[in-house]
C-alpha cells in the first residue's frame, strides 16, 4: 500500500513494477485515494541481468497520458538488505536522468606514438563496438546514438557515433582517436595546459542519447571509465549505464508520499549437478532413516530460523524425486506423537503441515482453478450484498436478502468442492491417504479422526484459504475490492466449518464466536451436506484410480495478450502486428480475438516442432519468440521478458517429448527473400542455430533439481553455528543420560537419537564444506577472468 500520495486531493492510483525500465507487473487501479491500499503478491523468475528493481507510482488518468508521481528503486545488490521484511520507502521524484538501463561494450587502448621531430606522444583509442537493452522509447524501439569524450580539468574533447534507426541493441563498431599528452615541441602556452591536464584526471566518458528529430534527444545512461587504469594495455569490457551523477539532486523527496514493499529476493551459484550429488542423495534417503529426526530434511528444518525457508526448496526437491509421499507419512507420524487430543489433529505450523501445505500449492494449482475459478469470477464479476453481521450492515441492507444471496454463493462453492474429487491430483491423493490411515491408527477410538485429518487440509488449508484469496492462487489476476473480499471472507468461513467432519452437530454451533454465523448455520442442519463431505473425504483420500471413462479433458496451463505477426495466409492480409489472446492447453495452442471468443487460429500440441527466442533485429521488436509448426512460424511479441520467458518455458514443457521436434532452428526471421541469419534464400533451408537444451517434461511442475539443492546448502552455509550447536547437544546426550533439569541451549532441538543425529550432522558438515571449496575455485576462477567494468553474471535471480 502507499500513503500521503500527492497531489492532495483524491485520485485514481495504480503501481507498477519494473526491471530497470522494463514493466513486468502492473497492479489494479485504486480509485479515489490518498492512500491506496493494493495487496497484490507478484512472483517470478529474473529471465536477465538486470541493475534496479523499481516501483513506480502513476495518477490514472482517462484522457491524458498516465502520470508517474514518484519511484522506489532499489539497487540489485541492496535487495539482500530488504529481503524478508516489510518496509516503508520514501517515494523518490521520476528524473529523465536516472532513468537507464542497458549496457554497452568498449575496447580502449592507450598507445604511444612518436612523433616526425622524435617527441612521444600518447594516443588513447576508443573503439565503441555495441550496446544491449536500451530501453524503448513510447513503447518502440530507440533511434541510438553515443557521444565518446575525453574530459579532464582543461579539456572536454566530443565526438560522435551515427544514429541506428529502431533498435534496442545497436552495433556500432565505431573507433575515436584522442591525443592524451602534446609533444615536447609544442609552446610555452602549450606545455602549460599539459602541465594542467595530469593524466590522473582524466576519464573516457560515453553518453548514450534517443536521437529525438523534431523534438529534443532523450539521454539513455552513461559510463566512466579513468585514462589511468589502461596504462599501457589493450583493454574491453560491458559497462552497465548508469544515470546521471546530477539526477534528483535538486528535487524535493520529502512530500511525495511512501510506498510500503514486502520483498523477498534469492539468487543462487548453480553449479553443475554432479557437484550436488553427494547432498542430494543425503537429502533423498531421509524418509528411509530411523528416526525421522535424525534424517538430513529433517535436521535442515531444525536449524532454520524460519521453517517456510527450509519447506519450500525441500518439497520442490523431494516432488522432483518422487520422494514427498514417505517423507510427509514420516514427518506426520513424529507430529501425531505429540498429538494428546483428535479434535487438534494438524491443526499447529509443524513440518508435517508445511510440507502438505507447499505440496499442494504446488501440485492443485491447475486443480483450483478447474473446481473454484468459474464460482470465484460470478462472485467478483456480479457481486451480490451478504453481509450477515448486524454491527457491519450499511443504512437500507436487508439481512434476510444477504443471507440468502450467502447462502447461494456457500451452496455453490461447496458443491463444487464435493464433485471434484475426481480432478484431485493422485499426488494430494496419496498424501491424504497416508494421513488418514497414521490419524486413525494414532486415536483409534475416535472414527471421526480419519476424516479430519484430511479435511484440516483439503478444507481448512486448501479450498477456504482459496477462496479468500483468489489472486494469491491465480484464481483472479488482482486482488478483489473491499466487499467482494468481505464476501469472500463470510464464503471461506463457511466452508471451513462444512469441511470439518462432525461441526454440524448442535452442539458444535454453540461454538462459533459470531453470533450472526451460527444463526446462518441453523439452516445448514442437513444430513445430506455431511454425507457429501464424507464422501468427498473417501474419494480424495483414496488410492484407486478415479480416471473418468473417455478423453480426459485438456489441462489448462497458461493464457494471456500478446501481439502475433500476421502469417500472411491470405493474399490480401497484411503482414503487421494484432494484438490477441492467446490459450495454452495440454492439447493445443490457440489465439483469439478476445478473451473468452472462439479461437481464429490452432495449433494442436502435437504439431509443435520448436519455440525458440526470435533476434530482435528481424522486426526491431524485442521479447520476441516463435513457434515453429508445419506452416509458416508464428512470431510472437510478449509484453516485457518476464512474460516471454514464461510463455517459452511452458511451451517447451508441453511439446518435449514431440516426436518431430526440431534440431535446428533459424534464429531470425525469412524476410525479403533470405533468412537474415545465415542469409540463406530458399525458405525451406534447415536451420542454422542449435536448438535449446531440452526442458523438464512436466507440464504442471516446474522443478529444477539443482538449483532447489543450491538452495539448501545456502540454508545449512547460513545456520553453520546451529548446526554445530545441535552437534554439541548430541554429544552432551550422549554422555549425560540423566534427567534434564533446567532449559538448555539446545532444548528446542528434536534429538530423538543423538548418536543418529550426530552421525547425519557430520555427513551434512562435509559435504557443506566440500561445495564451500567448489564454490571458492569458481569465484576465483570468475574474478580472475573478469575485467574491470564487466558485469556478466552467471547467478539466477528470483523475486517476490
Amino acid at each position: 500500500d502507499a500513503k500521503h500520495l500527492v497531489p492532495n486531493k483524491m485520485r485514481d492510483f495504480f503501481c507498477t513494477i519494473n526491471l530497470d525500465q522494463e514493466e513486468v507487473f502492473r497492479t489494479q487501479v485504486v480509485e479515489k485515494s490518498l492512500s491506496p491500499y493494493f495487496g497484490e503478491e507478484f512472483y517470478f523468475e529474473i529471465p536477465r541481468t538486470f541493475q534496479w528493481l523499481s516501483f513506480y507510482i502513476y495518477d490514472k488518468s482517462v484522457l491524458q497520458k498516465d502520470l508517474r508521481i514518484g519511484k522506489v528503486s532499489i539497487k540489485k545488490e541492496d535487495l539482500c538488505n530488504y529481503t524478508g521484511k516489510e518496509n516503508w520507502f520514501m517515494l523518490q521524484p521520476v528524473d529523465s536522468n536516472s532513468e537507464v538501463q542497458g549496457k554497452v561494450h568498449l575496447e580502449l587502448k592507450l598507445n604511444e606514438l612518436i612523433t616526425d621531430n622524435g617527441s612521444v606522444c600518447q594516443q588513447l583509442v576508443v573503439h565503441i563496438k555495441e550496446c544491449h537493452g536500451l530501453p524503448l522509447i513510447n513503447g518502440q524501439n530507440c533511434d541510438p546514438y553515443a557521444t565518446v569524450s575525453l574530459v579532464g580539468p582543461s579539456r572536454n574533447d566530443q565526438k560522435k557515433t551515427k544514429v541506428k534507426k529502431k533498435t534496442s541493441n545497436p552495433q556500432f563498431n565505431e573507433t575515436f582517436y584522442f591525443e592524451v599528452t602534446r609533444s615536447s615541441s609544442y609552446t610555452k602556452k602549450s606545455q602549460f595546459q599539459v602541465e594542467e591536464e595530469d593524466i590522473e584526471k582524466l576519464e573516457v566518458r560515453v553518453d548514450l542519447w534517443n536521437n529525438g528529430n523534431l523534438v529534443q534527444d532523450i539521454f539513455l545512461g552513461e559510463i566512466k571509465v579513468p585514462v589511468k587504469v589502461l596504462r599501457n594495455d589493450s583493454f574491453q569490457a560491458w559497462y552497465l549505464l548508469q544515470p546521471r551523477e546530477n539526477g534528483n539532486k535538486s528535487s524535493k523527496t520529502d512530500d511525495l508520499g511512501s510506498l510500503r514493499l514486502n520483498i523477498c529476493y534469492t539468487e543462487d551459484c548453480v553449479l553443475p549437478s554432479e557437484y550436488y550429488t553427494s547432498l542430494r542423495n543425503l537429502l533423498l534417503k531421509s524418509s528411509d532413516v530411523q528416526p525421522i529426526s535424525a534424517s538430513a530434511a529433517y535436521i535442515l528444518s531444525e536449524v532454520c530460523r524460519d521453517k517456510y525457508d527450509a519447506v519450500l526448496p525441500l518439497v520442490r526437491l523431494l516432488l522432483h524425486h518422487h520422494k514427498l509421499v514417505p517423507f510427509v507419512a514420516a514427518v506426520a507420524e513424529l507430529d501425531l506423537k505429540d498429538t494428546q487430543e483428535a479434535n487438534t489433529i494438524f491443526r499447529g505450523n509443524s513440518l508435517a503441515t508445511r510440507c502438505v501445505d507447499e505440496m499442494m500449492k504446488i501440485v492443485g494449482k491447475h486443480y483450483l482453478k478447474v473446481t473454484l475459478k468459474p464460482v470465484i469470477d460470478e462472485i467478483c464479476e456480479s457481486p451480490k450484498p451478504c453481509e450477515i453481521d448486524p454491527i457491519k450492515l450499511r443504512e437500507g441492507d436487508n439481512v434476510e436478502i444477504n443471507m440468502e444471496n450467502l447462502r447461494y454463493y456457500v451452496d455453490k462453492v461447496f458443491r463444487e468442492i464435493v464433485r471434484s474429487s475426481i480432478s484431485c491430483p493422485t499426488l494430494m491423493c496419496d498424501v491424504f491417504y497416508s494421513l488418514r490411515h497414521l490419524a486413525a491408527k494414532r486415536f483409534p477410538n475416535d472414527p471421526h479422526v480419519q476424516y479430519s485429518a484430511v479435511s484440516s487440509f483439503v478444507f481448512l488449508r486448501f479450498f477456504a484459504v482459496a477462496v479468500v484469496s483468489p489472486h494469491t492462487f491465480h484464481l483472479r489476476p488482482h486482488h478483489p475490492d473491499a466487499q467482494t473480499s468481505r464476501t469472500l471472507t463470510l464464503i471461506s468461513k463457511a466452508i471451513q466449518t462444512l469441511g470439518s467432519w462432525g461441526s454440524l452437530t448442535k452442539t458444535k454451533l454453540s461454538s462459533f464466536k459470531e453470533t450472526f454465523m451460527c444463526e446462518f448455520f441453523k439452516t445448514f442442519q442437513e444430513e445430506k451436506f455431511t454425507e457429501s463431505v464424507k464422501k468427498f473425504l473417501d474419494d480424495v483420500s483414496s488410492t484407486e484410480s478415479k480416471e473418468p471413462s473417455g478423453v480426459s479433458e485438456p489441462v489448462h496451463l497458461k493464457e494471456g495478450e500478446m501481439y502475433k505477426r500476421a502469417q500472411g495466409r491470405t493474399r490480401i492480409g497484411k503482414k503487421n502486428f494484432k494484438k490477441r489472446w492467446f490459450c495454452l492447453t495440454s492439447r493445443e495452442f490457440t489465439y483469439h480475438k478476445q478473451q473468452d471468443k472462439e479461437p481464429i487460429f490452432t495449433i494442436p500440441i502435437k504439431n509443435i516442432l520448436a519455440v525458440e527466442k526470435l533476434d530482435e533485429n528481424s522486426f526491431n521488436k524485442k521479447n520476441m519468440f516463435q513457434v515453429l509448426h508445419g506452416e509458416k512460424p508464428l512470431y510472437i511479441q510478449a509484453n516485457n521478458c518476464v512474460e516471454a520467458s514464461e510463455w517459452i518455458e511452458a511451451l517447451c514443457r508441453v511439446t518435449r517429448c514431440n516426436q518431430k521436434r526440431l534440431s535446428f532452428y533459424h534464429p531470425s526471421a525469412f524476410l525479403n527473400g533470405n533468412w537474415l541469419c545465415c542469409k540463406a534464400t530458399i525458405e525451406s533451408t534447415e536451420g542454422c542455430a542449435r536448438c535449446t537444451a531440452d526442458v523438464p517434461a512436466d507440464t504442471q511442475i516446474e522443478i529444477d533439481g539443482d538449483r532447489e539443492t543450491e538452495r539448501i546448502y545456502s540454508l545449512f552455509t547460513i545456520n553453520r553455528s546451529k548446526l554445530q550447536k545441535l552437534e554439541e547437544a548430541c554429544g552432551s546426550i550422549a554422555v549425560y543420560q540423566g534427567p534434564r533439569k533446567e532449559p538448555d541451549d539446545y532444548s528446542n532441538f528434536t534429538i530423538e537419537d543423538s548418536v543418529a543425529t550426530f552421525h547425519t550432522l557430520q555427513q551434512i558438515i562435509d559435504i557443506i564444506e566440500k561445495l564451500n571449496e567448489s564454490h571458492e575455485k569458481y569465484q576465483k576462477k570468475r574474478s580472475s577472468s573478469a575485467k574491470y567494468g564487466s558485469e556478466e553474471n552467471p547467478i539466477v535471480g528470483k523475486v517476490s
